[in-house]
């Protein structure tokens, strides 16, 4: 290796070190200012069953894949074998959480790792450290880093896949095909969509490798059946590699989710629900004897269900009870920083034929696709979009930078650049710890981003420890809560949970018993977010709308139902 090589390793090397520990220390500490998310603690709970027991099935039966899980808890169950004592995560939350939440760290890590390997194959060396640089100051990207979630792991997993898919195209077997198909496997295990996920990226990345090298060009004499039996051919040797990738792939996931060789219960349950005839006592004895579950296929089914049913979603003031068509593309535009969404635009007028390359186009193919996806709740679902996306976007625009003859461009380039990525810096650092609440400056900011999103992009259950302080700083000894959430620390604190939306309420009026003489703080995902659990939710959402605040933090307003107001409460604006 020359020496210049050597130093430009060096500097790639320390580059990605800075940026990766200036991103945890930002998640480690937001973290330990935020309670638990809604899904944290079932992961915890079943994840450390799966190392208990070796059955991953409490994960599968949810529609979730291991990995990530595995991952987060594997520190907790080292303490376990370590002391010869078992954790109770929900007893024990505070003690656990950061080891947990420190274990998404890994796929962070690794994400930011190849984003500066695709970026380097994209367009160079200084397309990685800006990959990297933009990727480590998205909020929404720390935010989830720092919980013991799955969409960072997807993240990294998939972008793993794409790079060593593409970087291997013209190898032998083990890089066009064995690591490609071994991270296609992790993206799935991460993830049931990390399927979908990882075939748009196969279809993508290999029709426009073709089209760049002239395979799929037509002729002008030829006949579209000539045209497409030539298609065909050239394509003979990708089909190969694509059935071997997705074999490979699909038999990790299922090797690593393992079986019980139970019956499944909803099966035998469906069988024996038929009407009576030969019909009926074949498909009991099938059900009963077919004991293979649970395995992977049963996660992936349960979560083309889950898209095919849909989930509710809320946006921009709208709720409804399956999904909205364009809900990802316009949350894309509110959780997003400025400059990641008006660099496309720019290099549309500096330089538009930068933004051809695989990655970026594989992000925009992706976005189309989210038309179809009917699962709502928070930008965390397509984190790979963005993920690809930006990679695409950084290399597009040191190709800009490189394209350009005139001093004045490039200049306008890097600097833009450099803006860039101080404003997405400073955004984090605003936002911290509420990383999961950002909402950028084109859309009004964080502050009123309860109006426009809900769920995990901003009220996602995590608020009760900046409750509890907003409480004690005003000397209150009892605050009545409606919240949206799972922390199992609530029943800890000096609150007292009325779960409005559960109980016999039929009109607004109704809601009133439960609340006069009382101070209540409510979740902003319950009063503006979720669409209408139940008719009693509905009823209290209406009767808080006639009503203002008289005090909030971040995720909850706090309404004063006393016959006089308590003086002395601080509204945070």
């Amino acid at each position: 290796m020359a020496p210049d090589e050597r130093r430009t390793r060096l500097w790639d090397w320390v580059w990605f070190l800075a940026f990766a520990a200036a991103s945890s220390v930002w998640c480690v500490t937001a973290s330990r200012q935020l309670g638990a998310t809604f899904d944290e603690p079932v992961y915890l709970q079943r994840g450390l069953e799966h190392w208990r027991t070796g059955s991953s099935s409490g994960l599968i039966r949810m529609g979730t894949m291991p990995l990530p899980a595995d991952v987060q808890t594997l520190p907790i169950y080292f303490w376990e074998r370590w002391h010869g004592a078992q954790v109770d995560p929900l007893r024990d939350w505070e003690q656990v959480i950061p080891w947990a939440r420190a274990g998404t760290l890994i796929f962070w890590w690794l994400l930011l790792f190849y984003a500066g390997r695709t970026g380097r194959l994209l367009a160079g060396t200084w397309a990685g450290r800006l990959a990297i640089a933009v990727l480590a100051c998205e909020p929404s990207l720390l935010a989830h880093a720092g919980l013991a979630t799955t969409d960072i792991a997807i993240s990294a997993c998939l972008l793993a896949f794409v790079y060593h898919f593409r970087a291997g195209r013209e190898s032998g077997w083990l890089r066009r095909v064995g690591l490609p198909a071994f991270w296609f496997g992790a993206a799935v295990l991460a993830k049931a969509s990390g399927l979908v996920f990882g075939g748009i990226c196969l279809v993508v990345l290999e029709v426009e490798r073709l089209a760049r090298q002239g395979s799929l060009h037509k002729e002008i004499t030829a006949t579209w059946g000539t045209y497409c039996r030539h298609i065909w051919n050239q394509t003979r040797p990708t089909r190969r590699d694509m059935v071997q990738i997705v074999a490979g792939g699909m038999l990790l996931t299922f090797l690593y989710c393992g079986c019980d060789w139970q019956a499944q219960p909803s099966f035998v349950a469906w069988a024996q629900g038929l009407p009576d005839g030969a019909s009926k006592q074949i498909a009991v004895w099938s059900a009963e004897h077919l004991r293979i579950f649970s395995n992977a296929g049963e996660g992936i089914v349960r979560q083309v269900k889950h898209n095919l049913h849909g989930h509710g979603a809320f946006l921009l003031g709208r709720s409804e009870p399956r999904s909205l068509w364009y809900y990802f593309p316009v949350l894309l535009t509110i959780k997003l920083t400025a400059p990641l969404l008006l660099a496309p635009l720019a290099l549309l007028v500096l330089h538009p034929r930068a933004l051809a390359n695989w990655a970026f186009l594989t992000s925009a193919v992706l976005v189309l696709f989210s038309f179809t996806w009917h699962v709502q709740i928070g930008i965390r679902l397509v984190l790979p979009v963005v993920v690809l996306g930006v990679v695409g976007t950084t290399a597009a625009v040191v190709n800009a930078w490189h394209a350009s003859s005139w001093l004045w461009k490039r200049r306008l380039v890097a600097l833009g650049s450099g803006a860039g990525v101080v404003w997405a810096a400073t955004a984090a650092l605003l936002v911290w710890p509420h990383g999961l609440c950002y909402v950028n400056e084109l859309w009004g900011g964080t502050a009123q981003g309860y109006r426009l999103v809900s769920d995990a992009n901003y009220d996602w259950g995590q608020g009760l420890p900046e409750l509890t302080r907003w409480q004690q700083q005003q000397g209150l000894e009892r605050l009545d809560i409606w919240y949206f959430g799972t922390d199992p620390t609530v029943v800890r604190r000096p609150l007292h949970v009325i779960p409005l939306h559960v109980l016999p309420i039929r009109k607004p009026e109704d809601v009133l018993p439960y609340v006069r003489g009382r101070l209540l703080a409510v979740g902003t995902t319950l009063q503006y977010g979720a669409p209408g659990l139940t008719e009693a939710h509905r009823q209290a959402a209406a009767l808080l709308a006639t009503h203002h605040p008289v005090a909030r933090t971040t995720t909850f307003l706090i309404y004063d139902f006393r016959p006089e107001a308590r003086a002395g409460i601080s509204a945070r604006e």
